[in-house]
């Protein structure tokens, strides 16, 4: 949950250092093209011609703001997101209660990195995190596995291992 609302707090952070850049631009723009227009209706010259109402740049300028404002929106949703959405996600976390003093302190150790990764790991990863050899992790696993705390799924090459 705490990704959503960083993602969104950059989001909304961005959004609003492009519409700061964004005003600067117009007003340089607006500038530019009243300038040229004056210089057009002080020659005489006819307003139609003028290449400040012929250009197709004030679609792009709204366009970058429509974008703006559209990722402050999302950034805005995000940050202050509803309880109830955050709470769904919250509960997709909870595992299947286990008696952690049944397990060893290897098996406990496993299980909690496995549970710090939000319910799963490669079995590849815990070899690395435990410093523990392939054999003793598929043996710690299939205890696991054996009394219905986790489940191993095959993925290509590896397993990866699942919380219930």
């Amino acid at each position: 949950m705490d990704n959503a609302k960083t993602f969104g707090s950059i989001l909304v952070a961005f959004s609003l250092i492009l519409l700061v850049a964004l005003v600067f631009v117009k007003v340089d723009f607006d500038k530019k093209n009243e300038l040229l227009c004056n210089l057009y209706e002080e020659n005489q010259k006819d307003m139609a011609s003028c290449p400040a109402h012929q250009t197709g740049s004030s679609w792009l300028l709204t366009s970058a703001f429509g974008i703006a404002f559209l990722t402050l929106g999302m950034g805005g949703y995000l940050t202050f997101m509803p309880k109830q959405i955050q709470q769904v996600v919250e509960e997709k976390k909870e595992f299947k209660e286990i008696d952690l003093a049944k397990l060893d302190e290897e098996e406990k150790k496993v299980y909690e990195i496995i549970k710090g990764k939000g319910g799963s790991a490669f079995q590849s990863d815990l070899i690395k995190d435990t410093s523990h050899s392939k054999v003793t992790i598929t043996r710690i696993l299939d205890k696991l596995e054996m009394i219905g705390v986790l489940e191993r799924k095959r993925r290509g090459m590896t397993n990866i291992v699942v919380l219930k």
